[in-house]
């Protein structure tokens, strides 16, 4: 059997359907052989950094691995943002790179090049993947595979990468002799006594507070976490990447917090006095930047598969009280072996009140909608909430576009929300919608992105177009880098660098590009246009272009800036309100002590 056909065998027979796939001189005969698998269809995007995004998606979407092939040199180089954005957002991406033949490998590290593409792959890609391996005996590909995927879907999840010389790829192999990968056993559960103490942490406690993550969709423990919260009574609070985790109307859902609020939502962890993550390593985006000021009163537990996400913490940061080093499932199955039948409700008051402050500093504020001549975007997400469906996909961007979407979208029924949420590139959400839609087999994709992003991934309309994909798009056209836009403002006096087209950048006429790529358009001017027209734009089939033409000077509001608390958000509320809030939270306390 040929070498090049064993890989591609191999990732079907783990339920890989699709491959992305931009082909090159040291990576023809993989390509060859997924060409030939009936189990698996190819997708030729743009640009390799595409195809990693396209490849991360479907990974996300589909919770199994995503796949991607690559030439050597440049074509594999190109994949490095996208290797990036599944690291640090722990997906399971399996990178598999075609390299120059064994006898061209340069072997002298102070060899720059020998064989033409040449680069040293696996130094490049050390610090971002969980794996990375340079094949040079054939004998040893299926451990390899087996090692990679072993390392890609176990512990915390993440990216890999093979790198398989030309001339191996062309070896004829006997599947039946090749070595077989024993993996390592696996991390012991929680013990009782921890669990224990968590839950007298939760009965000791008058205002809890549970956050959720994305970890919770990569241990695939979305019910158990609901159940969870549910047993407990407890309000529940969500990271971005956890966000559709509970619909937006659910009884424990307070919603989103950190940098850029909801203000009500930060209230609501500032004063708690436990504070329990699951599935998020607690990232200064969500604890704001000056990490001493988060959540001062509170015992603090995390739960996380990853040591060194434990560890991290210091005096000049916060203290986690209760550290419990597991993956999700088995934590959750311990936590299950303690339950009680029925726990009481020790906790109603305090949610009462914390929905009270949710519903107090809406997101979308009125007077938004009397904008002339332009789109809020927050106006925008409020009115196009109701219309998606129950399974659609929403992608966004960076920037601007992600924040007023994660801020202000309303989600409900089994819709998924995605970004590349960590490493945050522009041009992200347009190539992921491509994996998205093969991996979500018909459903729609709503993409959502700025000018600024869109121009660094125009060529992967091509890609939708060519597959005739169930994508939508929505361009949030405010003429330039709107985020940057309010950072110089906040720390260089708005000296414009880099921004606009006034000050170094240029944007086309977008209706030209969606007719060369032969994509319907459709523009939203103001917010009559948007209540007239955007139910019929979004529900027309098929694959469509939106420009939206945003407030140009539309900043993230509430935003925080470096040096404050989650509860002293841009821009400041009237003293007042704090002090209302003060006496609410004391209020609590006084009855808590009553009972």
């Amino acid at each position: 059997m040929k070498l090049a056909d064993y890989v591609i065998d191999f990732m079907v027979r783990r339920k890989v359907k699709h491959a992305f796939v931009i082909s090159g001189g040291a990576v023809v005969h993989l390509v060859d052989s997924v060409a030939r698998h009936p189990g698996m269809d190819y997708i030729c995007p743009q640009h390799e950094q595409g195809g990693g995004a396209a490849a991360d998606l479907y990974a996300r979407i589909t919770s199994n691995l995503g796949f991607t092939l690559t030439t050597s040199g440049p074509g594999t180089t190109n994949l490095v943002t996208s290797v990036c954005n599944a690291y640090f957002d722990s997906i399971p991406l399996v990178c598999i790179s075609g390299q120059v033949a064994r006898f061209r490998l340069k072997n002298n590290p102070a060899l720059r090049q020998r064989g033409f593409q040449e680069t040293d792959q696996v130094s490049v890609f050390k610090s971002i993947t969980k794996y990375a391996k340079l094949i040079t005996d054939p004998l040893t590909i299926r451990e390899e595979l087996e090692k990679a995927i072993f390392f890609a879907t176990s512990g915390r999840p993440g990216p890999v990468l093979l790198d398989i010389p030309d001339d191996i790829q062309r070896v004829d192999i006997d599947p039946d002799s090749l070595i077989a990968f024993n993996p390592p056993p696996p991390i012991p559960p929680p013990s009782g006594q921890q669990i224990d103490q968590l839950f007298s942490l939760i009965h000791t406690a008058k205002r809890p507070m549970l956050i959720l993550g994305a970890g919770i969709h990569s241990a695939k423990c979305q019910e158990k976490a609901i159940a969870f919260a549910k047993q407990f009574h407890l309000p529940v609070l969500l990271t971005w990447g956890g966000l559709d985790l509970l619909p937006y109307n659910h009884k424990l859902n307070l919603g989103a917090f950190g940098v850029c609020g909801p203000r009500g939502s930060n209230f609501a962890v500032q004063n708690a006095d436990l504070v329990i993550a699951l599935g998020t390593r607690l990232s200064q985006m969500i604890t704001g930047g000056k990490q001493s000021l988060f959540s001062v009163g509170a015992k603090k537990v995390m739960v996380d598969i990853d040591a060194a996400e434990l560890r991290k913490f210091n005096e000049a940061s916060f203290r986690i009280d209760l550290p419990i080093e597991a993956d999700l499932s088995s934590f959750f199955k311990q936590c299950e072996k303690w339950y009680l039948d029925c726990s009481p409700d020790m906790f109603s008051a305090w949610r009462e009140q914390v929905f009270k402050w949710k519903h107090r500093y809406p997101i979308c504020e009125e007077r938004y909608y009397s904008i002339k001549d332009r789109v809020s975007p927050y106006v925008f997400m409020k009115e196009i909430s109701p219309l998606m469906k129950e399974e659609d996909i929403i992608i966004t961007d960076a920037g601007g576009n992600l924040s007023w979407t994660m801020q202000a979208i309303e989600l409900k029924g089994k819709q998924r929300i995605f970004s590349a949420w960590n490493h945050s590139p522009m041009g992200f959400s347009v190539p992921a919608s491509i994996g998205a839609a093969l991996g979500g087999e018909g459903r729609d994709v709503i993409c959502i992105i700025g000018d600024g992003g869109l121009m660094m991934c125009l060529q992967e309309l091509g890609t939708i177009r060519r597959h005739n994909l169930p994508v939508k798009i929505f361009l949030f056209n405010n003429r330039g880098h709107g985020i940057q836009k309010q950072t110089i403002d906040n720390w260089l006096n708005s000296h414009y660098v880099a921004v606009d087209e006034a000050t170094g950048l240029y944007f086309p006429d977008y209706k030209k590009i969606a007719e060369s790529f032969q994509l319907p358009y459709f523009t939203i001017n103001n917010h009559d246009q948007l209540l007239k027209s955007l139910d019929t734009i979004y529900n027309r089939p098929g694959p469509f272009f939106c420009n939206v033409e945003i407030t140009e000077n539309q900043k993230i509001v509430p935003m925080l800036k470096y040096g404050a608390g989650l509860d002293d958000l841009d821009p400041k509320i009237p003293e007042t309100d704090l002090e209302l809030i003060r006496q609410e939270c004391l209020k609590l306390e006084e009855e808590a002590c009553k009972l």
